[in-house]
C-alpha cells in the first residue's frame, strides 16, 4: 500500500488548504482517494469561536465581580444611613430630637431675615421726602392757555359765573391738580390752579398756576425745579400721554399750550 500525502500551503499566511491523500491497496485494481480541504475560513471559524467564548467568560466575570463589589459596599452604605438616622433621632433635650431642632433652626433664620426686611423698609427714611408744608410760603405763579378743539364755545362759557362755566372750570381744576400732584419733582410745592376765563370760537381757557416753595431754598428753585421750562415740559408731556382717543370733550391740544411766568 502507497501513500501519498501533499500539502499545498499559503506563504503568506502559513495556512494549509489542500491535503490529497493517495492509498493504494491490493494490485493496484482500485485506487481510493481522500482529499481533504482545510480553507481558511476554518481557521477563521476557530478564532472567532474562541473570541466569543473567551468574551462571554469575560463578561461572565464582570457580572460575578460588580456582584461581589455590590455585595461589599451594601452593608457599609448600610450602617452609614443607619448611623446617620439615628443621630438625627437622638433626643437633646425633653422630646426635641436633633431633625427638630435643625427644622427650628432654619425657620428662625427665615423669621429673622423676614423680621429685619420689614424693619428696615419701616425705619428707612428718604430724606428728601422730608419736609415741612407750612415752611412753603413763597409763591410761584404761571399763567397761559390751552385750547379744548372738542368743545364748542358758547354765551355763558363767556360768563364764568354761569353753572356752564363752573362745571367746566372745576373740571379742569380738577385735571391740572392732579397732573402736578402726582409728578416726583414738583408735586410737593404744588398748590392750586384757576381757570379764570374762557374765549373765542376755538375755546381757549386761560389758566392760572400756583407754587409754594420755602424761603430758604427759593433762588436754587426758582432757577431749575420752579423754573418755566420744568412746569411747561410736565404739562406738555403730560398732554402728550392722554388717552389716544382725541374725541372726549376734555381733551387738550398739545400743540396749544402756552405758559409763562407770572411777576
Amino acid at each position: 500500500m502507497d501513500i501519498e500525502l501533499q500539502t499545498k500551503t499559503n506563504g503568506n499566511h502559513g495556512a494549509t488548504y489542500l491535503s490529497k491523500e493517495q492509498v493504494t491497496a491490493g494490485n493496484g485494481d482500485g485506487a481510493a482517494y481522500i482529499i481533504t480541504d482545510v480553507g481558511e475560513e476554518d481557521g477563521l471559524l476557530s478564532a472567532q469561536t474562541s473570541g466569543c467564548n473567551g468574551g462571554t467568560m469575560a463578561s461572565d466575570h464582570a457580572v460575578e465581580t460588580q456582584i461581589n463589589l455590590e455585595k461589599i459596599h451594601t452593608p457599609q452604605e448600610t450602617s452609614v444611613v443607619r448611623r446617620i438616622k439615628g443621630e438625627l433621632n437622638e433626643v437633646i433635650f425633653w422630646r426635641v430630637k436633633l431633625w427638630m431642632a435643625i427644622i427650628i433652626l432654619f425657620f428662625f433664620i427665615f423669621a429673622v431675615i423676614i423680621i429685619s426686611m420689614l424693619l428696615c423698609s419701616v425705619i428707612h427714611e428718604d430724606k428728601d421726602e422730608i419736609f415741612d408744608p407750612s415752611t412753603f410760603q413763597v409763591p410761584q405763579c404761571f399763567n397761559g392757555s390751552f385750547q379744548l378743539p372738542n368743545l364748542v364755545f358758547t354765551e355763558e362759557l363767556f360768563t364764568m359765573s354761569s353753572n356752564e362755566s363752573q362745571t367746566l372750570a372745576g373740571e379742569l381744576r380738577e385735571k391740572l391738580a392732579d397732573l402736578y400732584r402726582s409728578s416726583p419733582a414738583l408735586g410737593r410745592y404744588f398748590s392750586k390752579a384757576d381757570i379764570y376765563a374762557f374765549r373765542n370760537q376755538s375755546l381757549l381757557a386761560d389758566y392760572q398756576l400756583t407754587f409754594l416753595m420755602p424761603a430758604e431754598h427759593q433762588d436754587q428753585l426758582r432757577n431749575i425745579t420752579l423754573s418755566r421750562e420744568m412746569v411747561y415740559n410736565v404739562f406738555r408731556q403730560f398732554l402728550y400721554d392722554q388717552e389716544p382717543d382725541k374725541s372726549g370733550q376734555m381733551y387738550i391740544d398739545p400743540v396749544s399750550l402756552n405758559m409763562f411766568l407770572k411777576h
